[in-house]
């Protein structure tokens, strides 16, 4: 039997494999799309015949030439007009039977055709390659033709006119010679496959094909089928070194779903997964199961819970409305703000983490990088690595403030936009931020506003659906049943807590989860709707401060729709809307709270300034623009002892408003102890 499997051609073995009705199809598809590929699934194949497949895998350069031949003659068959304009079809397999890791790749896979999977971090602009070139002799002018392989021009020996023979001069003829489309891409490991504490893998990948060139974008996650290559790298004037560099040479590119997707869950886990779902106390039980190392923070927890699960992002046809949630928690020191943030970068798909010392710009959104040809090309940054997951940025208040600036679009419009080096494109960026910043005096002071708490510009403070603040404030009772907690970590080397979930099922589970899609009811939205107008009217008196805006109103419906998600419901019941709205309270009243009236007001988010210091402000600025119409310049002195006297504004808090004042650039001192209006 083997003996007789070895003695049929390849070529007639992949005939007769394009002769079923499905192939057949697919080729008479080629010429009304003006295709020049076809797709074969590989499991077909291995199912038609097992000892062709696994000989395309080892010896894919000989056996894809064999199918391509197969295919063009079929094609011929099919449609013989179209056929006689295409030189020649190109099979691209897809769905192999199982997928390399990226950074497994060696020796071993060297010229055999293998999948993988990963993010394009990097893709160059699409370039023609020549496939067949035309030379010209100078002498006779006689057109020589040269397949081209490798990656230089290869000219011909000597003029293949017989009576001629002369070895040159020869002339590219640019109009004769067979061009193809070409790109070069840069793959990256997942997040999920790195293992702890090693640096990513990149791999260079090859496209060479109209059908599989400009597929994907930095930020991609894609499956390649390809042939592992190595080359050797030369030194100029020494030679080629022996260790050589892996790259791939792409057979077909598939751009895979938006949702990430560790692995899909097998049935077991979904049974689990469903289990889970129907358990009333399924929130509690969540929450208990995020980071039980670290004591307390229920609310924290709620908050990550859902952060991981986020809302449902609404496309419309003029604006886009993002799903995923935003969170900065600003705390003393020594709260375990960093353990939170590494913890949810462990366990979110397509989780990353960066700490805001060593982080740049470019590192966050997109790079222009230039090529070695001189053209430049984009290089995504984490939030684009993260995009539909979840980026932990640390340390958030320790970035420099053009840094900073850049992740503006991203929290809000959930895209980048990269405009340098000639380069002007947007890249998608829809990642949940998850941000952690130590306050600016080092501990976080009760007495002054969120904003002068922490040096945050207020553009980034308003684009957070929820701020919480953590405060090391000494309790006997908190404080004991804290060092038991700590100490019994120590003792056994464990959690004292066992997680009622597992890490792996909770990954999986949020990926599940992800992929419902929760309407709101009638009673939500009443509750919402009710909640937002009661918060609104308080504010309408004459005098009063702003409580909430629509923003606020947005992030209640995606906490909303994240707590529905977590249940699995296809829809967001009151509980839910209630649950959101208790979260939301938490938050402002925790830093939407004026210090010096009691009263809420989100301008402390929304501006930095609440309504009672811009009333004072305002009278400050009216005595002195007042006092400058009469006297052309105004002593210090006398505005401050003015404003106490005939305002009652105390000479403390005028201090405080015209040192604020002259940092804003609203007015400047022309000499010593003297003020004017900008």
């Amino acid at each position: 039997m083997e003996q007789k499997q070895a003695t049929i051609d390849p070529q007639e073995r992949f005939l007769e494999f394009f002769k079923k009705e499905r192939y057949r199809q697919r080729i008479r598809n080629m010429a009304l799309t003006g295709k020049e590929s076809i797709t074969v699934d590989f499991e077909e194949l291995f199912a038609y015949d097992q000892a062709l497949a696994e000989k395309l895998l080892e010896k894919p350069d000989d056996f894809l030439q064999h199918a391509d031949n197969a295919a063009y003659a079929q094609l011929g068959i099919e449609d013989q007009e179209y056929a006689e304009k295409m030189e020649k079809t190109t099979v691209r397999i897809t769905q192999l039977l199982g997928t390399e890791q990226l950074r497994k790749l060696g020796s071993k896979q060297m010229g055999k055709l293998v999948m993988i999977e990963g993010i394009v971090v990097r893709a160059t602009p699409v370039r023609p390659m020549v496939m067949q070139a035309s030379f010209k002799c100078k002498r006779c002018g006689t057109v020589t033709r040269i397949e081209q392989t490798g990656a230089f021009l290869k000219a011909p020996f000597e003029c293949s006119d017989p009576s001629c023979r002369q070895k040159g001069p020869f002339e590219f003829v640019q109009d004769e010679s067979s061009f193809i489309d070409s790109q070069d891409l840069r793959l990256q490991e997942r997040p999920e496959d790195l293992p702890p504490g090693q640096l990513p893998r990149t791999l260079n990948v090859k496209l060479i094909g109209t059908e599989i060139v400009d597929l994907a974008r930095p930020g991609d996650h894609v499956s390649i089928v390809g042939i592992v290559r190595a080359l050797a790298p030369s030194r100029p004037g020494i030679g080629k070194l022996r260790t050589f560099i892996l790259h791939l040479d792409a057979n077909s590119l598939e751009v895979l779903g938006k949702e990430p997707e560790s692995s899909p869950p097998s049935p077991e886990e979904e049974e689990k997964i469903l289990q889970i779902a129907k358990d009333p106390w399924v929130h509690r039980k969540i929450i208990s199961s995020i980071a039980p190392s670290i004591y307390g923070y229920e609310h924290i927890k709620e908050a990550i819970m859902y952060l991981l699960f986020g809302g449902v992002s609404k496309s419309l046809p003029d604006i886009t409305i993002r799903g995923e949630m935003n969170a900065l928690l600003i705390g003393d020191p020594g709260t375990a703000k960093s353990q939170l943030l590494q913890y949810v970068a462990r366990i979110a798909p397509r989780g990353l983490y960066t700490s805001g010392r060593g982080t740049t710009a470019a590192g966050l959104t997109a790079a222009v990088i230039r090529e070695k040809g001189g053209s430049m090309s984009l290089e995504a940054g984490a939030l684009v690595l993260a995009d539909k997951g979840i980026c932990c940025i640390d340390e958030m208040d320790k970035m420099r403030p053009e840094d900073r600036v850049a992740i503006h679009e991203a929290m809000e419009q959930h895209t980048v936009s990269v405009a340098k080096g000639g380069i002007v494109a947007t890249l998608n960026a829809r990642t949940a931020i998850l941000a952690a910043a130590n306050p600016a005096l080092g501990r976080y002071e009760p007495h002054r506003t969120v904003a002068e708490n922490i040096s945050l510009p207020v553009t980034i403070l308003s684009r957070f659906d929820l701020i919480f603040v953590l405060r090391d404030i000494p309790n006997r009772e908190a404080d004991g049943k804290m060092s038991e907690h700590i100490l019994e970590i120590h003792r056994r080397g464990a959690s004292p807590v066992e997680a009622q979930i597992p890490a792996e099922l909770m990954r999986k589970y949020v990926s599940y989860a992800k992929a419902i899609k929760p309407v709101l009811s009638n009673d939500a939205l009443k509750r919402l709707g009710d909640f937002y107008l009661a918060m609104r009217a308080a504010s309408e008196t004459e005098g009063s401060p702003v409580a909430i805006t629509a923003r606020q109103l947005e992030s209640l419906v995606r906490v909303a729709e994240a707590r529905a998600r977590v249940a699995l419901k296809k829809e967001v019941s009151a509980e839910d809307a209630e649950a959101a709205i208790v979260i939301m309270k938490r938050s402002l009243e925790e830093v939407g709270i004026d210090v010096s009236s009691y009263k809420m007001d989100i301008d402390l988010i929304m501006t930095g300034k609440p309504k009672s210091v811009r009333d004072k402000m305002q009278v400050v600025l009216s005595a002195l623009m007042q006092m400058e119409k009469e006297t052309g310049i105004v002593e210090k002195t006398v505005l401050v002892s003015e404003l106490e006297s005939k305002y009652k504004v105390p000479r403390a808090e005028t201090e405080r408003i015209l040192g604020q004042l002259l940092r804003e650039g609203t007015i400047y001192e022309p000499r010593e102890g003297c003020l004017k209006k900008t």
